[in-house]
């Protein structure tokens, strides 16, 4: 994985990337502190390193300038240690506040657990079957280059459907997991967003993957 260093100190940044590549990190950094969001967001990194006290800007600026465009983790590592300075940067979308100086097990401990905990949430949330591909985070299915956004309804759907696939899953089921309520529900709400998600599928060239068992239920 990769890590993008945001750090001015020339020898600060040389002994972070030194530390990071023994434990198997890829590491990046620039100096063109004036455009520093443009290379971090150009580099596609994992994770950033993001001081405070930076020529040009400081790290505040770049921590929202990059939540305007992407979630990649951030840890804020700097020798600002207040508490307002933390909160701030936990505020504006930073994920962790490390302080300077900073002890190298638990830097690497923090880098490690913030990676795992955010990678592995994107790779839950996207489920496969028959070609297609349900993204919980971005509410979308895709199938081959094509792409549908989903209402909360068609999304819980679809999800019930393909973490069941080759399962027939009964109408009553579905209603219960969409409307958990004691309130009734009217079956006719079910009919429409089954029919809304079947018109979306057939957009984008999978019209007939969602099957209808007669007197039973629905199954992928």
């Amino acid at each position: 994985m990769k890590i993008f260093i945001v750090e001015d100190e020339a020898e600060i940044r040389r002994e972070l990337s030194v530390l990071l590549q023994k434990y198997g990190y890829a590491c990046e950094s620039s100096t063109d502190f004036a455009r520093i969001t443009e290379h971090i967001l150009k580099a596609e990194a994992d994770l950033v390193l993001l001081d405070i006290n930076l020529p040009c800007q400081d790290g505040y600026t770049i921590c929202r300038e990059i939540r305007e465009k992407s979630d990649i983790p951030i840890i804020v590592l700097t020798s600002r240690n207040t508490d307002l300075d933390e909160l701030m940067s936990l505020n504006i979308g930073a994920d962790d506040f490390i302080s300077k100086p900073y002890h190298a097990q638990v830097l690497t401990a923090r880098i490690q657990k913030l990676l795992k905990r955010t990678y592995e949430a994107q790779a839950n949330a996207v489920l496969t079957h028959k070609g297609l591909t349900l993204n919980l985070l971005k509410a979308a299915a895709a199938y081959g280059d094509q792409e549908i956004d989903l209402t909360k309804n068609e999304l819980g759907i679809l999800r019930l459907l393909i973490v069941n696939k080759g399962n027939v899953i009964p109408r009553d089921a579905i209603i219960d997991e969409l409307w958990q309520s004691e309130e009734f529900i009217d079956e006719n709400t079910l009919n429409v967003n089954i029919v809304r998600l079947r018109k979306k599928l057939s957009e984008i060239g999978a019209p007939d993957y969602l099957e209808t068992k007669r007197g039973l239920g629905y199954r992928v």
